[in-house]
């Protein structure tokens, strides 16, 4: 007699061979490196890219280094980690950097958008680098009534060796308080043009639908839906 185990790899071979589309949609699930140790950003992706991909984090490959990033673009970061990912696991991967560009301050944050508190010895003790990092924004900004920002985010995918890159951008308001507790980094205060909600008020489905981040994805996924096997 078969096995429990014979006959359900039987069935799945004829599940997966006979059924139109189905061979066809597990040959191409796809997995991918995300170089961050990020779990927000890696939820946010795999939202977006939904279940023809899987989409693992450094942790989830077993890869504990510090990556570098101190290149002085977007580009250049995200550039820089996926390299040094690639280099080191041979697998295929992407990288992003975003950038919070403020228009009072010249584009500041910018790239240092992640440590901006940091650079400057501004973490108060007991504080976490994002409350420090809007702290410190939202005191840069007082009194000043031109508030316009945009978030920015780079993704660059090497496959196969080859490196490709993708953008994504969306406009908004910095206020002056902030509002809602979901989301990360600056989302509390950042308000999207034609919303009513911060980032940090959304839900993550909305979130997806509009923001920079999901933009650039969204390109990202294009491409990987037509990249030739």
């Amino acid at each position: 007699k078969d096995t429990f185990a014979a006959k359900t790899i039987r069935l799945l071979c004829g599940f997966f061979f006979h059924v139109p589309g189905c061979w066809i949609y597990f040959r191409r699930m796809k997995e991918l490196v995300f170089a961050t140790h990020n779990e927000h950003k890696v939820l946010e992706i795999q939202a977006v890219l939904g279940d023809e991909f899987r989409i693992m984090s450094l942790h989830k490959v077993g890869f504990s280094d510090e990556i570098p990033e101190d290149r002085h673009t977007l580009e250049g970061n995200a550039s820089q980690k996926a390299e040094y990912v690639y280099e080191r696991l041979g697998m295929d991967c992407f990288a992003d950097d975003t950038g919070l560009e403020v228009a009072a301050l010249d584009g500041a944050p910018g790239v240092f958008s992640a440590r901006y508190a940091e650079i400057s010895n501004e973490v108060k003790q007991g504080e976490t680098i994002p409350d420090a990092n809007m702290r410190k924004l939202l005191k840069q900004l007082e009194g000043i009534h031109e508030r316009r920002a945009l978030f920015r985010t780079v993704i660059v995918l090497i496959i196969s060796g080859k490196q490709y890159t993708f953008e994504g951008v969306v406009e908004g308001t910095i206020l002056s308080l902030k509002k809602g507790t979901g989301g990360f980094g600056y989302d509390p205060v950042f308000l999207p043009n034609g919303y009513g909600k911060t980032f940090a008020e959304m839900s993550l489905k909305e979130k997806n639908k509009i923001s920079h981040r999901s933009r650039a994805v969204l390109k990202l996924a294009d491409f990987l839906k037509n990249y030739p096997e």
